[in-house]
């Protein structure tokens, strides 16, 4: 086993009404100026935003708000945060919805914190120094950023989409209210479980020597979210599936199932090009480019993927090529069977052009200056070639 570090100081608040906490959360730690930040109408409409803002207020917690954010949080509003934080001396910042809003929470922390744009730390030329606290009221389960040291942005100048994973950007507590999920649409429901599974499975498909109790996890908790998944495309109401599947997203990403040092991340790097330029749900991106990623690699350690089989979708075949084969083809059926796309065409409902697909290749190499993956480690060529599966 790989030598690996492992944070995870987040607290977590999980259950219901958990939300109505938050005001005696922050007041106990002592901060006296809060940014609420959203995404849409869902949090005012829900009554979620009320709630928050009021129970501020019963604490003599002083707040200003700032909505807005959209699926693939963008740059400019990232620095319209940094502005009002500036200008209101906030001294935390509050995320009340799922993972674009808890990621352009973390871009604006770094913001306020560091010198220069913050462009500059995602583009990885400068390191962070600071990050203002994040806490978080999540109403989705999918990125299990609330316990992880991720933020992705997306730059509208050019649709570049970027990471900056540091510890600094971990947050200080989140709040875990199964109910707050329940009037998401399906499409989003699967789409966050997808990702909750990609998480897992980064860290799970590699080509280092692994401890046992970590495969397991992982893979104890793949077949739960897969259960659950099922459960929830016809009972989207069900507290219970609700719960395992808001808890598995914070353990998928928080290092419980691996680490992520010696992940492979290719697909969420394919991905990330993808939502930077056609705006699509992230979960829907990986499901549609996971199974071209997989056939293109399988062959450099087919055992992995033959255990991924055996040991996850039960599948009883003694060969390890056709086992991991077979592991693939399961996967694709079940991202079918909760109506997540399996191809670019179905993502995108369109034909995808070969000149797209070339600046998809060129945006993921970083411009021919970076090669992706561990499990294969992939060129700008190799990019190309797994797109083009995926058409």
């Amino acid at each position: 086993m790989d030598r690996f570090e492992f944070y995870a100081p987040t607290k977590v608040y999980f259950g219901k009404k958990q939300e109505t906490k938050v005001g005696e959360i922050l007041e106990k730690s002592c901060y006296k100026k809060v940014l609420v930040h959203y995404g849409g109408n869902s949090a005012k409409k829900s009554g979620l935003l009320d709630i928050v803002c009021n129970s501020l207020k019963e604490h003599n917690v002083d707040y200003v708000t700032l909505g807005g954010v959209v699926s693939n949080p963008v740059l400019s509003k990232v620095r319209e945060g940094i502005s009002i934080c500036k200008e209101e001396n906030i001294d935390f910042i509050l995320a009340v919805g799922g993972g674009s809003v808890l990621d352009s929470a973390k871009a604006i922390g770094y913001g306020v914190m560091n010198e220069g744009d913050v462009w500059d730390y995602y583009l990885g030329k400068k390191e962070p120094k600071a990050c203002l606290p994040v806490g978080v009221v999540l109403t989705i389960a999918a990125t299990g950023s609330e316990m992880s040291n991720s933020s992705v942005i997306t730059n509208e100048e050019g649709g570049y989409k970027r990471a900056l994973n540091h510890e600094l950007g971990i947050c200080k507590f989140a709040i875990l209210n199964p109910e707050l999920t329940y009037t998401l649409p399906n499409y989003q429901t699967e789409s966050g479980c997808t990702d909750i599974l990609m998480h897992t499975m980064e860290r799970y498909f590699n080509k280092v020597k692994t401890l046992e109790l970590n495969d397991q996890f992982a893979e104890s908790l793949m077949r739960v979210v897969i259960m659950n998944a099922k459960i929830l495309k016809d009972h989207p109401n069900d507290y219970d599936a609700r719960a395992e599947v808001m808890w598995a997203a914070s353990l998928s990403h928080n290092d419980i199932t691996g680490s992520r040092t010696y992940g492979d991340w290719a697909c969420h790097q394919l991905e990330h090009e993808l939502g930077g330029m056609f705006q699509v749900a992230h979960g829907a991106g990986l499901a549609a480019i996971w199974a071209s990623w997989a056939r293109y690699v399988y062959q450099e350690k087919p055992e992995r993927f033959a255990r991924y089989a055996r040991n996850v979708w039960d599948i009883r075949e003694a060969d390890d090529i056709k086992a991991a084969l077979a592991g693939i083809d399961a996967t694709e059926k079940f991202f079918k069977e909760i109506d997540m796309p399996i191809n670019l065409h179905e993502l995108l409902n369109r034909d995808i052009t070969d000149k797209e697909i070339k600046e998809l290749s060129y945006k993921c190499s970083f411009e021919e200056n970076r090669t992706i993956g561990k499990f294969k480690v992939l060129t700008i060529e190799d990019m190309e070639k797994i797109y083009m599966m995926a058409k």
